[in-house]
């Protein structure tokens, strides 16, 4: 469906365009309705009366389409594309709304995928992001190649795996005190470089792929395969 333009200091989201429909239609009756003209400064948007009404108007057009296709596609099963749609996009750090609403599918519906296929989760409160989040089993493994791609369950995040820190590449680094990872922690370190796709004009500062990221280090147990994707479709080079 065509969707309506705005200008980019207008506050046209789903979220504020609702707002302002409950307080031009509140409950009880016996509150006082905003005025158009209050509407238009929530919504930070020239006094048009004509242009807040077809604001109104699109929005409840876009969410009766959106039912109608949810109730459309509601008990059917995945199709491979959705599945591969699903993955790409929430490992690139899309959220589970968001891919929900573009494929016109339930948010339960994208988890289940997501949790069936054993894809690693990201933490949604901002609080929890600086916790690892568990593996999947289909995930967990105790060493990694060179140039492997691999998810981070500490940066919530596609990672390549560098170089594993074994004594010997310890000790070829002068004034580095080595330290035996799998005595210590019960399993191997290595060197990771967290991929992140920036977007708007830092992409120019990248590859073509319009992949950047940092460097970084990790135990392997917080380390996860991601090699059972690509049954489905998934080129993990890209994500």
């Amino acid at each position: 469906m065509p969707r309506l333009k705005k200008k980019s200091h207008e506050k046209l989201t789903s979220q504020n365009i609702q707002h302002v429909i409950s307080l031009m239609n509140p409950t009880p009756s016996t509150v006082k309705a905003i005025t158009k003209r209050e509407a238009c400064n929530i919504l930070n948007i020239s006094y048009n009366t004509t242009r807040l009404d077809k604001i109104l108007e699109d929005y409840h057009s876009q969410k009766e389409y959106r039912a109608r296709r949810v109730s459309q596609n509601r008990g059917r099963p995945a199709r491979p594309d959705e599945i591969k749609d699903i993955i790409e996009e929430y490992l690139s750090g899309e959220n589970v709304s968001n891919i929900s609403k573009r494929l016109y599918r339930s948010a339960s519906f994208v988890k289940s995928i997501l949790e069936r296929i054993g894809v690693p989760q990201r933490p949604v409160a901002a609080e929890d992001r600086k916790n690892p989040m568990y593996l999947p089993e289909e995930c967990v493994a105790d060493t990694f190649d060179e140039g492997e791609i691999v998810w981070s369950a500490i940066h919530h995040a596609p990672a390549q795996i560098e170089k594993k820190q074994t004594k010997e590449l310890q000790n070829s680094k002068a004034g580095l005190v080595p330290v035996d990872y799998e005595e210590k922690y019960g399993c191997d370190c290595y060197s990771i470089y967290v991929r992140q796709k920036p977007s708007g004009d830092l992409e120019d500062f990248f590859n073509s792929t319009g992949i950047g990221g940092y460097y970084s280090y990790s135990l392997a147990s917080d380390l996860g395969k991601l090699k059972h994707l690509e049954e489905y479709g998934i080129k993990l080079e890209n994500l």
